[in-house]
């Protein structure tokens, strides 16, 4: 009788559902920004740092999307990472985070996208993820960063099932 429990422990172990693979999204803010186009600026010397430091964090935690807005800033601000890791770097609209919230969802299980926004865009992205952010201040109506905040990233796991989104909180750089 004790072989017969085990073997249908054994069956109901291999007839069980794999566990489901979520998918990642690390949002952050650009790097610092030169002074050199009120409109478009550049990266400045601490900024391209910054870049470096993401791209040395990120280099090799199995990233598979890149995203930035149209803006100079964020697309400096991934250039390494995307040299680094050979993946190229898709643009969204910063003024449709609903379409990009639903274009990271739909992505396959398993995948990491890394997202740089604004100090507006990357708050109200992982709020609309359903993500949970603590200690920013309310700008134009909405929630954002403080503005001499670079440095922190937040990682919002989005589960292939029921179980409720989590952000976890990192910073990065100098």
């Amino acid at each position: 009788a004790a072989l017969l429990l085990v073997s249908a422990f054994t069956l109901q172990q291999e007839q069980a559902p794999p566990p489901a693979k979520q998918v990642t999204v690390i949002a952050l803010r650009h790097g610092e920004k030169a002074q050199d186009d009120p409109r478009d600026p550049h990266l400045s010397e601490a900024g391209q740092e910054r870049a470096l430091d993401l791209a040395r964090l990120l280099s090799h935690a199995g990233v598979t999307h890149l995203y930035t807005t149209p803006y100079r800033r964020t697309r400096e601000t991934l250039e390494p990472l995307a040299k680094a890791t050979g993946i190229s770097v898709t643009e969204y609209s910063p003024r449709d985070l609903k379409a990009l919230a639903e274009q990271l969802s739909a992505l396959p299980p398993a995948s990491v996208a890394v997202i740089s926004g604004h100090s507006n865009t990357t708050p109200a992205l992982v709020l609309a993820l359903g993500g949970d952010i603590v200690g920013l201040e309310t700008v134009r109506g909405g929630p954002a960063l403080l503005e001499s905040e670079y440095d922190r990233l937040f990682v919002t796991t989005l589960p292939g099932n029921k179980l409720p989104v989590h952000t976890l909180e990192l910073r990065y750089g100098e």
